[in-house]
């Protein structure tokens, strides 16, 4: 759903009082839950499904494994347990086909070191798989909405354009190449990144996902009592996504949300396209990091060591008149 609907749905409900272990919830719109537990650990709880966005279903398991891996990795933590969610049509899909999505999100599952413990099966008409995902964090290395500070360095960790892609590949428009690059990045997990955050002092962090990078920088924004300037360019972008959102192949989630969170965003002299791109629904999105200026040259270096793709996508500054300011890169 819309961040607009989503965030009146919340807003009334009469919560019960917070259990003084609860650090995180969804109050506070960050990427997963957060539970004290033992002298300065916590666990950290999300749960993501989906309907497909790629034809073969055991891209489609490694894709939602990552998916939903990437929430405990934002939040600065190590992913543990994690239990399927599958909503299937009754008789409608193969026992082979179920098994290679299954099989997919085992698979990458183990590559990230985390077992696959159970799961929930439903009857539905429409295809959905994800899972709920159990971690542990150190408390004082969780990575929240609310800590960028004046002076930080934000980092995207994955391309943008992922939504679009998708949509141009349900409409047979994006070609053999370009559909196995889109699914290799889909699939890469978030977790070196996220680690890299950790060692180099993140004071926040997010994964880029259905609110798209000015939702989530928002979002980001607002919960740090900051302004975020961000220097947009075409490098940010996975190949062909500029062009498919100048011809209109977009998903409907990123007019919902340039409604919601335009208003408090300054992209004067952005590209119309590029704009698009900004606002598009990810799934499986790259992190949003902030660094202490500071320490951000040895992270820059220490994800080059490491071979994750990464971009200085600009720096925060006092709060002024927008959440979120554009400054298209020369």
């Amino acid at each position: 759903m819309g961040p607009g609907d989503l965030r009146q749905a919340l807003q009334q409900l009469r919560m019960p009082r917070k259990d003084r272990r609860v650090l995180v919830d969804a109050s506070t719109l960050d990427d997963a839950g957060v539970f004290a537990h033992g002298r300065g650990e916590a666990l950290v709880q999300t749960v993501d499904f989906f309907t497909p966005i790629v034809d073969d279903p055991y891209d489609f398991g490694q894709i939602a494994a990552a998916n939903a891996l990437s929430d405990v990795y934002a939040m600065g933590g190590t992913p543990l347990t994690a239990l399927a969610l599958l909503c299937a049509p009754e008789q409608a899909l193969a026992p082979e086909v179920i098994a290679a999505i299954l099989q997919g999100g085992l698979d990458k599952m183990h590559e990230a070191g985390v077992s696959v413990i159970g799961g929930h099966s439903v009857r539905d008409p429409e295809l959905k798989f994800g899972y709920s995902v159990t971690g542990t964090a150190k408390r004082k290395s969780l990575l929240l909405n609310s800590g960028v500070r004046p002076g930080d360095r934000l980092y995207l960790t994955k391309a943008l354009g992922t939504g679009i892609l998708s949509t141009a590949l349900k409409q047979g428009k994006l070609d053999g190449p370009h559909a196995k690059r889109l699914t290799r990045q889909l699939a890469a997990l978030n977790r070196v990144a996220g680690e890299l955050a950790v060692e180099f002092g993140a004071r926040a962090a997010t994964d880029v996902t259905g609110f798209g990078l000015l939702g989530h920088a928002s979002q980001m924004a607002e919960a740090s009592g900051v302004t975020l300037h961000l220097r947009p360019s075409a490098g940010w972008l996975l190949p062909r996504v500029r062009e498919h959102a100048a011809a209109g192949v977009v998903p409907g989630g990123l007019a919902r949300n340039r409604e919601f969170y335009a208003p408090r965003i300054s992209s004067e002299g952005v590209d119309e396209a590029l704009l698009a791109a900004l606002y598009d629904p990810q799934t499986s999105g790259g992190l949003f990091v902030a660094i202490p200026s500071r320490k951000a040259k040895a992270f820059e270096a220490a994800m080059q060591r490491r071979r994750v793709w990464h971009v200085e996508a600009g720096e925060a500054v006092s709060a002024g008149e927008h959440l979120v300011v554009l400054r298209p890169a020369e």
